[in-house]
């Protein structure tokens, strides 16, 4: 049955559902103040145990993340310090090199 149906015409699920349906209905209907409560009850502690589970799991996270980023950090710095080593070298040769190079005539 359509959701168009349901409001066009309320008490026809009433009559699809029959005797069965609307006993289940008064039964659900009847037990809730009972049920809503135990079900809560048991609800909060197994909620709030899995709020503390994932506070915990994030402020580990947290510290793994950081000491990741303090060493990539740390390798971006010596992967530099290299570069510029292998620079200051180059130009150390090229200017080692005393005796000009010769141009090649056409």
């Amino acid at each position: 049955m359509a959701l168009k149906n349901i409001f066009e015409q309320p008490f026809a699920l009433l009559e699809e559902a029959g005797a069965p349906g609307v006993a289940v209905g008064l039964g659900a209907l009847l037990l809730a103040p009972v049920v809503i409560p135990v079900a809560a009850g048991i609800g909060k502690p197994l909620f709030k145990g899995i709020v503390k589970s994932g506070i915990l799991l994030y402020e580990k996270t947290k510290g793994a993340l950081a000491e990741v980023g303090e060493s990539l950090e740390d390798l971006v710095a010596e992967a530099r310090a290299e570069l510029a080593e292998q620079q200051q070298q180059a130009l150390a040769k090229a200017g080692d090199s005393s005796q000009p190079t010769p141009i090649a005539e056409k």
